[in-house]
């Protein structure tokens, strides 16, 4: 009896140990009193599909920037929490991404997308949940009037500012004539309107518009036809794979005249999929890609740098993108607007410090937002770049 006795006291001590430290345990991992509550915001980008060239390293670039920014112990005490999202390149999938980010993750922000096209289908979502949104994609129509657009800012140049670089380069080079080949969609379509509204007054004549499909991959037809109207040079405003498919046919056809792409080209994708079609190929696009050429009283010199050697670091072997910095440039933004906002951030409170942006430098360009213009870029954002041995080189002819 008393060996039964021990036995069973033995047994309560043993269990009453594990208890206590099971206890001590959990006390150690419980959140604390004083813990902040984290800011999510949220992204839409083309990370699979024709458009995931643009998608990925925004993503990539996002998430790189949140990493640091929770690293160092997050904005005012809080951590960022980012949910992104796939539109698989696609408007209708951007359209439920951003409601799933607004109705389910209840975010203070959305970021993207990466395509004009799925950027246009979430703006009446945002703008009705009222919601900002920067968009790092290229159409002007995404944000403009600013007064019709009071929830949504972007950070990528606008087509009709890159229509305004194109056309002084060609009254520089004495060139009257050319082709416009477009992509069929939004961004296409976007880039011909505004190169028509300001070719005309500059005295240049577009001979023919020959378009295409983003899913194409031989524009032997349309560029015959463009060869018969005989331009003094052909623009090209696409992204790829589409834009590199252009310059493909352009080489086999043994066409010889300046070929001028859009700044949807930023990225090496365009490159791998040309080969050697895309040397001569020159195009207005961000400093990004002239990085190692700037002077270093230029202003974007050191952000450009830093974002550069980041990338590289957290990416090796991945090719800077200028699609990359325009996700880093929105994702800096709203993270600013948060840090300015306090410790209860606001949709509204973010929208109105995003509005307030003034001699931003980015990764695009320096940015000057105001209630009347939710892109803030000029033509300073931009250089001439020229493809040559496969790689970037700074065009100043």
């Amino acid at each position: 009896m008393k060996k039964r006795m021990l036995m069973l006291m033995s047994v309560v001590l043993v269990f009453v140990l594990v208890f206590v430290a099971g206890c001590g345990s959990a006390s150690t991992t419980a959140p604390t009193s004083n813990e902040k509550k984290p800011f999510v915001i949220g992204a839409v980008f083309d990370i699979t599909g024709p458009a995931s060239s643009l998608g990925i390293p925004e993503k990539n670039s996002a998430q790189m920037l949140v990493d640091q920014i929770n690293k160092a112990g997050g904005i005012n005490g809080h951590k960022v929490d980012l949910k992104i999202l796939d539109d698989k390149s696609t408007p209708a999938e951007a359209a439920l991404d951003i409601k799933q980010l607004i109705e389910q993750d209840h975010v203070l922000a959305v970021i993207g997308a990466s395509t004009s096209g799925a950027s246009m289908s979430m703006v009446p979502i945002a703008m009705d949940k009222q919601i900002p949104m920067v968009s790092a994609a290229a159409s002007a129509a995404i944000v403009r009037p600013a007064s019709d657009h009071k929830w949504i800012f972007k950070t990528a140049q606008p087509d009709d500012l890159v229509a305004k670089v194109v056309v002084t380069y060609l009254k520089a080079h004495n060139i009257t004539s050319v082709a416009f080949m477009p992509v069929n969609n939004d961004f296409g379509n976007s880039g011909l309107k505004e190169f028509q509204a300001q070719a005309g007054a500059a005295g240049i004549n577009i001979v023919t518009v020959q378009k295409f499909e983003a899913s194409d991959t031989d524009m032997t037809a349309q560029l015959t036809k463009v060869k018969d109207a005989k331009p003094q040079a052909v623009i090209v405003w696409s992204t790829p794979p589409s834009a590199a498919y252009v310059a493909k046919s352009y080489k086999q056809l043994g066409l010889t005249m300046p070929q001028i792409q859009s700044h949807g080209i930023g990225n090496k994708s365009f490159i791998d999929v040309a080969g050697d079609a895309a040397n001569g190929v020159i195009f207005p696009a961000g400093k990004l890609l002239a990085v190692d050429t700037l002077s270093a009283s230029d202003p974007q010199k050191s952000v450009l740098s830093k974002y550069a050697s980041d990338y590289q670091a957290a990416f090796p072997g991945q090719a800077l993108s200028t699609f990359g910095g325009h996700a880093y440039d929105a994702t800096n933004m709203v993270l600013d607007a948060l840090k300015a906002s306090g410790d209860n951030p606001t949709a509204s409170s973010i929208r109105d410090q995003l509005e307030k942006i003034s001699n931003y430098p980015g990764i695009t360009g320096v940015f000057n937002m105001s209630p009347s213009e939710h892109n803030g870029l000029d033509t300073s954002s931009m250089v001439w770049i020229k493809i040559a041995n496969g790689k970037w080189t700074l065009d100043q002819n």
